[in-house]
Formats: C-alpha cells, sequence, structure tokens
C-alpha cells in the first residue's frame, strides 16, 4: 500500500511540468508587499503568483510550454478589487447607452441621437448612471429640449445617479406619469412649469428610480448573459479583477446564479465576484434579513464562505448579508439634499430585531450608513448587543459613510468592523459643496484621519448607477483633492499619496471578502490577478490619473484583457446582444474615436 502510494504521487509530480505557465518580465512592478515593494518580474503557475524578482531571476523558471510577455518598461500593479459595486443589478447593460467618461454635453447628445436611428420600434434609449453633469466641458444637465430633439420617437429615460431623471413625452407616457402608475414613493417630485404642466424631470430617491427601471422592457436571458459578459470586459478594461457584488433587490439571491453558471460551468467568467445579498419584498411586514435567512436557509442552502463557481477560487462566494438590511433605515446619498435623518428609535430597532439574528448565525453583514447623524445610533445599540451577543471576529462593515466623525471611526474600529467609502465625491463633490458647503466637503470624507487609524478600510465605486464603475476617476480625486469638475473638494491635508490611494483598491479591499492572504498583492502564494497599465501611476501628473486603463489584465494566471501590443491576447469574446446595443457601439467607459 505504501509503495502504492508513492508510486502514484510520483506518477502526479512527473505529470506536473516544472517552470512557469506565464512570465511577465521587463516591468516595473509595484507590488504592494512591504518586504518586497518591488520588482520587473512575476512568475505564474496554475493561476498563483510563483516567484517574483528579477529578469533573470524570473526568466530562469521558463520551459517550452511558458507564455512569456514583454511589458516594454510598462507599470504592473496588483488587480484592483472593487469591494462594493453592483453588477448582477445591472444585467439591463446591454440596453443602456453609457455617458461614462464622455467630455462634452455636445458629444453626449450626439451619442443619444445616434443610439435613437438604431433604436428599434418597442426599446427605450436609455442612460442610467455613472455620469455627472461637473464631467461635461459645458459644467450642466442637457436641457429637455435637447433631449426631446436627440430622441423624438422613442421613449427616453436619463437618469442622473438616484438624484433625478429625464423624461420625453412617450417615456411619461409610458410610466403613467401624473397617475397611480407611477411610483410616486416618499421623496419624489415631479417637476411643473408655470402652466402646471408635467416638464419630464423627476427628483427622488434609490427606490423611485429601482422602481422605474421595473416599467421599462427587460432583457431576455441571453441578453443577460450577453451583459455580463460586457460588463467584465469593461471592468478589466480598467484592471478590475475582482469585485464584490453588494446586493441588488431586483434579483437576491439565488435568481442571479443563472446568469452567472452561465459563464462559470464553462469556466469564462473573467473576474472575482464574491456576492451580499438582498431580498426585496412586497408588504408593510416585509422583513429583509428574515428573507435573507429564509433564501440561505431553505430555499438555496449556503453557508458564508460558499463558492458557487466550480473552477475559480473567490469565483461566485457568498459574503453575508447587506447593504440594506431595512428599507426604512436607508439613508439615501443624494447630495442634492440636505442630510436625510432617521429615526434614532428604527436604527435601534434594526439591530435589535434584525442584527441580532445574523450575528446569532454568524452571518457577514454590511449596512449601508451615509450620515454621522445615522451612525451613531446604529453603533450605540450594536455596542449594546456585542455585550449580550459578542461579535467576536465577525466580519461587519458601515458602507459609505461619507460624514462619519472621529469618535464613530473609533468606535467601529472596537467593535471590529471595517468602512467601505464610495468614489462618490469625485463625481457628485460639486453637489455636496451646494447643498453642505465647501468647508465640510473638503473632510468628506475624512480620508487622512481613516487610513491613520489604521481601521480595515476599502474604497469603492458603488457603481453602475450612483457613480462610474472606474475606479481612476476616485484615484485621482484622492491624490489630487480634485473633483471630475477640476474643483478643489478635498483639503490638502485630507489627501492620500498614490500609493495610499492605490492601496485602499487592492490590498485593503482583500478585507472585505476574508482574503487578506491571498489577494492584493503581487507575491508568492497569491492568487495571480494583475494589470500592466498605459501609463506609470506613479509617474504622471496628477491630471492623467483619472484617464488610466489597463493595457494587459491577468485574472487567475490568464490574460482576460489586452490592447495595444497585447490585443491579440484579448479572448474572444461572443457576439454583443442585442444588434443594436448601445454597448456594441459605444462601448461601457468612453474611447474617443
Amino acid at each position: 500500500m505504501v509503495l502504492s502510494g508513492l508510486n502514484n504521487a510520483l506518477a502526479q509530480a512527473s505529470q506536473e511540468t516544472p517552470g512557469a505557465d506565464l512570465i511577465v518580465h521587463n516591468a516595473r512592478i509595484h507590488t504592494g508587499n512591504p518586504a518586497q515593494p518591488a520588482a520587473s518580474a512575476v512568475a505564474v503557475k496554475n493561476g498563483r503568483i510563483y516567484s517574483v524578482g528579477t529578469d533573470a531571476e524570473v526568466l530562469g523558471l521558463k520551459n517550452a510550454n511558458t507564455k512569456i510577455i514583454d511589458s516594454r518598461g510598462r507599470r504592473l500593479i496588483p488587480g484592483i478589487i472593487d469591494a462594493h459595486t453592483h453588477v448582477l443589478n445591472e444585467l439591463g447593460y446591454n440596453y443602456t447607452l453609457r455617458w461614462d467618461g464622455v467630455p462634452t454635453l455636445r458629444r453626449a447628445l450626439q451619442m443619444l441621437s445616434e443610439q435613437a436611428k438604431r433604436t428599434p420600434k418597442g426599446q427605450w434609449v436609455k442612460v442610467v448612471g455613472g455620469w455627472s453633469p461637473y464631467q461635461f466641458e459645458e459644467n450642466r444637465f442637457p436641457t429637455m429640449d435637447e433631449l426631446r430633439k436627440a430622441v423624438p420617437n422613442h421613449p427616453l429615460i436619463v437618469q442622473y445617479a438616484y438624484n433625478r431623471g429625464f423624461m420625453n413625452q412617450l417615456a411619461m407616457d409610458a410610466f403613467g406619469v401624473g397617475t397611480d402608475k407611477f411610483p410616486n414613493l416618499p421623496g419624489t417630485e415631479l417637476e411643473k412649469d408655470a402652466q402646471g404642466r408635467y416638464t419630464g424631470v423627476v427628483h427622488g430617491y434609490t427606490f423611485t428610480f429601482i422602481a422605474m427601471e421595473t416599467m421599462v422592457p427587460q432583457l431576455t436571458p441571453d441578453e443577460e448573459v450577453s451583459s455580463l459578459v460586457q460588463i467584465v470586459h469593461s471592468l478589466n478594461r480598467v484592471g478590475v479583477t475582482s469585485i464584490v457584488d453588494a446586493g441588488t433587490g431586483f434579483r437576491g439571491y439565488p435568481k442571479a446564479v443563472r446568469t452567472v453558471d452561465a459563464l462559470a460551468r464553462d469556466n469564462r467568467l473573467n473576474i472575482r465576484m464574491p456576492f451580499m445579498d438582498i431580498q426585496f419584498g412586497d408588504g408593510a411586514d416585509f422583513n429583509v434579513v428574515d428573507a435573507q435567512i429564509t433564501a440561505i436557509t431553505k430555499t438555496a442552502p449556503i453557508a458564508p464562505g460558499h463558492n458557487l463557481h466550480p473552477h475559480l477560487a473567490h469565483g461566485h462566494s457568498y459574503q453575508g448579508a447587506g447593504e440594506l438590511l431595512s428599507v426604512e433605515v436607508h439613508d439615501h446619498e443624494n447630495f442634492d439634499r440636505p442630510t436625510l435623518i432617521i429615526e434614532p428609535a428604527k436604527m435601534h430597532q434594526l439591530v435589535e430585531r434584525d442584527i441580532s439574528k445574523l450575528v446569532q448565525r454568524r452571518i457577514p453583514f454590511r449596512e449601508h450608513i451615509t450620515y454621522d447623524e445615522n451612525i451613531t445610533p446604529f453603533l450605540d445599540a450594536l455596542e449594546k448587543l456585542n455585550q449580550k451577543m459578542p461579535l467576536d471576529g465577525l466580519r461587519w462593515s458601515l458602507e459609505h459613510a461619507e460624514t462619519i466623525s472621529p469618535a464613530n471611526i473609533a468606535r467601529v474600529k472596537a467593535l471590529g468592523g471595517g468602512i467601505a467609502l464610495d468614489t462618490k465625491m469625485a463625481l457628485h463633490g460639486d453637489s455636496f459643496v451646494k447643498t453642505h458647503g465647501r468647508d465640510k466637503a473638503l473632510q468628506t470624507p475624512r480620508l487622512r484621519h481613516l487610513v491613520d487609524s489604521g481601521i480595515p478600510l476599502a474604497m469603492t465605486t458603488d457603481a453602475f448607477r450612483a457613480a462610474s464603475f472606474n475606479p481612476w476617476i476616485g484615484i485621482s480625486w484622492m491624490v489630487s483633492g480634485k473633483s471630475i469638475s477640476g474643483a478643489e473638494i478635498l483639503a490638502k491635508d485630507n489627501r492620500l499619496t498614490r500609493e495610499e490611494a492605490l492601496r485602499l483598491f487592492t490590498r485593503n479591499a482583500a478585507w472585505f471578502i476574508s482574503t487578506e492572504s491571498e489577494m492584493g498583492m503581487i507575491a508568492p502564494g497569491h492568487l495571480a490577478d494583475f494589470a500592466l497599465l498605459d501609463r506609470d501611476y506613479f509617474a504622471v501628473p496628477e491630471a492623467q490619473i483619472k484617464s488610466i486603463s489597463s493595457v494587459l489584465t491577468v485574472m487567475d494566471g490568464r490574460v482576460v484583457y489586452g490592447a495595444q501590443d497585447y490585443g491579440s491576447l484579448t479572448p474572444v469574446l461572443p457576439e454583443i446582444l442585442p444588434a443594436w446595443s448601445p454597448i456594441k457601439h459605444f462601448g461601457g467607459y468612453y474611447q474617443a474615436r
């Protein structure tokens, strides 16, 4: 038996070819590893980093089958981890025209007009999130006259974050504006002109726009799969190799699993996609947390950390509940409006009635809280819960927390929690200044204090509607202190170094999926996720940071995106569905043509 075991082991060893599967050399590698901050070459074996060092050291590990890539002196960084975004909420991606990064309103309107000509009858023309009026050279919103002229014969909705929407008459008729059909949820305001007629502009909060999205044409299952492929491709283009899907009310677990499975079973999911879960339902007595527990214990049993992807480490693993744990305590981050204060008693009830159930079952959780006025009563209740039902290392976090105070930062840290910030101030900080004042904006969020506190901390995008999915916009803001308009909205003493800003999207972000030991650095034994950039992040002028993209993105040791010299290495993607898709014609993030 011993001899047989030895023979089997030797046979397996002989089948394992020595040497690396992939080597990238002649690079300026920022490893993120304080023990080895820089290198020029990296070797990959079986989806993990095999060796990091000089060209001579690493090239000595090649064999006849090793793929060798010359980076031509480019900057290489760990793959970006977006620890809070909403990919599965965006499976309508292929139906949506993206204005992310479009430099002028003139061009944005031209794109609308072009798309209107190719969109078939019965379909809508939509721009839903990812843009800001402050990104445009004109520094303003489109007028309704401009929008009607651009799209005269299709229903049109142009949505700015979760703040306001612009509808033409065909869209207003379809939505039933002015009737009981329209989702007139709390905070919804329909603009009227001097004659009392609806202008087509609607102001509101998140749930108004979520309800509106359910009332437009929906994609077929095949189109949803195609959308997921294109979303991932767009993320890979900006160097993102892992995301945490922070929940979808449209497709609470396990509804979206079918779409992810379509790619996972053939190992075609080119990104790691751990997920949180949100459950929506009808009725005043609907309980989000109870529905969550039912989903994971009865509907489709799954435990925290369980990976549904058959081939990819952390490919689609369940991470817990959130970010929305109760509809009535959701303090929407609409910077066009004053701070939304939640009754402290409701915050206490959330913790005592609902979060206690998660703690008892050791289910990690995240809670969306934007404003410090709401964080305080939440922490009051959580500290009391911790006394009788210890959190004891259970992973939990506050999501967004834009205006959190130093005192509350310390309280979160003492309870073992983390804070997942987001980059919305980069896109919408100009609105924040108008509403809350420039002095407050300069310290929102308290980046320097948060980093120096040592609390588990990540920067995220919260894309695809509240902000753009491009992390470089936020990295630029953290470093330069400037919003997308060029206005200063972060004080000089509240900015980060380039290394600190990048760490919030790489090594620090790994804490939020419990993968600190294998993600976020270029180090032996870590997962082979990295990006080769089109310009040197650490050397280019600050004004260029927001324009950085990847020319080569590697995830799990395989090339998932290539451009310029590496375009031929990009995996062949299936045809985009439908043929008239705006993504097919304009892509996801703006590229000048």
